[in-house]
């Protein structure tokens, strides 16, 4: 099937959607969109986007742990340089 719609681009290079191009593709106010370019043209194809962690839940734990933990105390400045010079 070819549908051919026409829409305007603005000056920040936002396009409206055709009515008609939304109720084919299904898609609503919120929905994500994967735009893709090939030899023929642009192609436009609704799209859900998750986030994934890239921490296991055992890795999370740790960070979580380390992130926790209370850090060394130096008592002088003194000392605090000097144990930044030997890391």
């Amino acid at each position: 099937m070819t549908v051919l719609e026409t829409a305007k681009m603005t000056s920040k290079g936002q396009v409206t959607i055709p009515n008609r191009i939304r109720k084919l593709l299904h898609v609503q106010a919120g929905a994500s969109l994967a735009f893709g370019l090939s030899k023929e043209g642009i192609f436009l194809l609704p799209c859900k986007i998750t986030a994934e962690s890239p921490y296991s839940a055992q890795e999370w734990s740790k960070i979580e742990k380390l992130a926790s933990a209370k850090g060394k105390v130096y008592k002088s400045i003194k000392r605090a340089k000097k144990h930044i010079e030997a890391l």
